[in-house]
This record gives structure tokens, C-alpha cells and sequence, in this order.
């Protein structure tokens, strides 16, 4: 169906044909069952797949029982900032079809950390963790930029299960220069968590476009600072896959395809130097490259760009196709975490 469907949705600009998918997602029947071989505990947390949403679909709507409706074992929200903001100016979003990847320059469009905690507030519990990603406001000075972090997870942390720190969005300027005061950063939020009534693991979200020694370095200074897991990656401002496309030279954050190789070392990478969990993201579109994924190191794997291009069958596809692939080498979820990475 979504393949008949998907040109007619591709005549609209990428942000209409967003909200199109976002009205059409609200009217998601039933629920799906995901294969036991799935289910792992992290964090003492139950995931009943390990295939979540990457952050950037959901910018704050919080339409979690529709996501999970389509298959997800887990939700990521936001970025979400301590005062609302509308984002960069449009267009800011454009597709690569052939390629099939996304460029894009939001900015950190979202309601704001008090709007957007009161619709987590209203939600009903749902079938996997929601995960809420934060940041600062555009026009935050670095310098003042543990502040916000603060405000927004002090206001979203009650409502949900795990909280990601988001310092390596090229679409915000500056931002990635905080990834340079991670063990600050991550040891004021992990203290401020420590407050809380319930503990929720924290998350560092990291670029792909580092050096490899460099990343390392951050991980590690995150992960000494108390962070409980890495998410790798974030966007790319590489282009060199996409070169020859008109869009190459749009400002903003390449997601996709183009990103899977980068991204997937990455993963092994950092498997190789941390004690704490990954979350791989990047090029993710199919159950072999969630299993690639998962056996480079990754507990948890996340697609965004894939929804857009195969639709909503996408996460139960993926998993369905995971648990088959560890049927077929004979692994439990957790043997297959880094097999290829020791």
C-alpha cells in the first residue's frame, strides 16, 4: 500500500507530507506482538524489541501510542528545548530519493519542555520506554547552555523512561562545541537525575563526524561522568556520497543511507572502548542492517530516514526479519551484542 502511496505523498514538500504521516498515525488501529527473542532488560528496563524511533520524527507531539501501534519496541521525543521555538526558517527539509537519504535543518522546532511534559503526563502507559531527548534554544550562549539542559530535563525526566543529551545537532550553532565540555555537562545532569524520586538512565547522543580517536575521548569522558549509554550517531555534515545531488549543498544534517558505513564503525568502535550500552542509529533500514548493527555493538538500534522511505510496516518489518536472523545463527539477542566487535 505504501508503495502505491509514496509518490502521491513525495508531490508534497517533506514538512507537509511529515504532517500527513503524523494526522494518518493518530488513527493507528490495535497493537503489534513482537517476537520473544526481542525482549532484553537494560537498564532495568523492559524493551519488547530492541528497533526504536529515532529522535526528530516525534518533535514533541508525543504521539507515543501510535508509534508504538506500528511496531516500535521504544520511543525517542524531541529534541526538546527548555522554551519553545519554531525552528529555522523552511525549507528545511529535503529529500535525496535516489540516494535515500534526508537533509535537514530544523533547528529544534518543539513546544517547549512545560508543554511538551504535560502531554507526557496525560499518556496512558504504553508497551515499551519513551525515551525524551534535550537540548538547548538556539538562542542560549554555550556558556549558559547547562542551564537549559537542566530546566528541560527537570520538566520532561518524571514522565519518561530514559533521557538522551543532545550536543551533536549541526542544525543549532555552536552545539557541537559542547561536546568538548561533556564530563561537565553530563555530571550536572546525572546529578540533578540523582534527585529524582525515580532514577532514568542518561544518554550522550554523539556526531559521526569526529575522529575516531576523538569520539573515543568523548565517550569515555561521558561515560566517566556517569552517563549511562552513547547514542551513535547523529547526522552528518559529510556529503561526499551525495555530491552530485542538487540538494548536497542545502545546510543541515544528512541522515540515511549514505550514513550506515560511518556509522556502523562507529558502533564497533565504540563498543570496543566503553562498559555502558550503545543505541546504533544511521542507515538503518532493513533487519540485516539492524542485525550488522546489533553484532558491531549496539543493545538497541533506532531508524528514522527508513520510515520515510519503506513506511510504517518499517519497524515491525525490521523486527520480524531480526528475530529470523538470530533464529538462523542460533544467537539470543544478547550473544549477537558486539559479536563482530571482539
Amino acid at each position: 500500500m505504501y508503495r502505491l502511496l509514496r509518490p502521491l505523498l513525495f508531490l508534497f514538500p517533506p514538512e507537509t507530507a511529515h504532517g500527513l504521516a503524523l494526522a494518518f498515525l493518530r488513527l493507528q488501529p490495535g497493537g503489534v506482538r513482537h517476537p520473544p527473542s526481542l525482549r532484553q532488560t537494560l537498564w532495568g528496563l523492559d524493551f519488547p524489541s530492541p528497533v526504536g524511533l529515532a529522535a526528530g520524527m516525534d518533535k514533541g507531539q508525543v504521539l507515543a501510542p501510535g508509534w508504538f501501534k506500528l511496531g516500535f519496541g521504544w520511543v525517542e521525543i524531541g529534541t526538546i528545548t527548555p522554551r519553545p521555538q519554531p525552528g529555522n526558517p523552511r525549507p528545511r527539509l529535503f529529500r535525496m530519493v535516489r540516494e535515500q537519504a534526508i537533509v535537514n535543518r530544523m533547528g529544534f522546532n518543539n513546544a517547549g519542555a512545560a508543554e511538551v511534559a504535560r502531554r507526557l503526563a496525560a499518556l496512558a502507559p504504553q508497551p515499551g520506554p519513551i525515551c525524551v531527548n534535550v537540548g538547548r534554544n538556539k538562542d542560549t550562549p554555550n556558556e549558559r547552555a547547562a542551564d537549559d539542559y537542566l530546566e528541560a530535563f527537570k520538566a520532561l525526566a518524571p514522565h519518561a523512561q530514559l533521557c538522551a543529551i543532545n550536543v551533536s545537532s549541526p542544525n543549532t550553532p555552536g552545539l557541537r562545541a559542547l561536546q568538548s565540555e561533556l564530563p561537565a555537562l553530563v555530571s550536572a545532569v546525572v546529578r540533578a537525575r540523582d534527585a529524582l524520586p525515580r532514577r532514568i538512565p542518561v544518554l550522550v547522543k554523539l556526531s559521526p563526524d569526529e575522529p575516531d580517536g576523538r569520539l573515543v575521548e568523548m565517550a569515555l569522558a561521558a561515560q566517566e561522568a556517569g552517563a549511562d549509554g552513547i547514542i551513535a550517531t547523529n547526522t552528518t555534515l559529510d556529503r561526499a556520497a551525495v555530491a552530485d545531488h542538487p540538494h548536497a549543498a542545502e545546510l543541515g544534517g544528512l541522515s540515511g543511507a549514505p550514513l550506515r558505513d560511518r556509522a556502523q564503525r562507529v558502533c564497533k568502535l565504540l563498543y570496543r572502548a566503553l562498559r555502558i550500552p550503545i543505541v546504533g542509529v544511521g542507515g538503518v533500514f532493513s533487519a540485516e542492517d539492524a542485525y550488522a548493527r546489533i553484532r558491531a555493538g549496539a543493545s538497541l538500534v533506532q531508524i528514522y530516514t527508513a520510515l520515510v522511505y519503506q513506511g510504517p510496516r518499517a519497524p515491525r518489518w525490521i523486527a520480524k526479519g531480526l528475530a529470523a536472523l538470530l533464529a538462523r545463527d542460533g544467537l539470543t539477542l544478547r550473544e549477537a551484542i558486539g559479536k563482530d566487535a571482539r
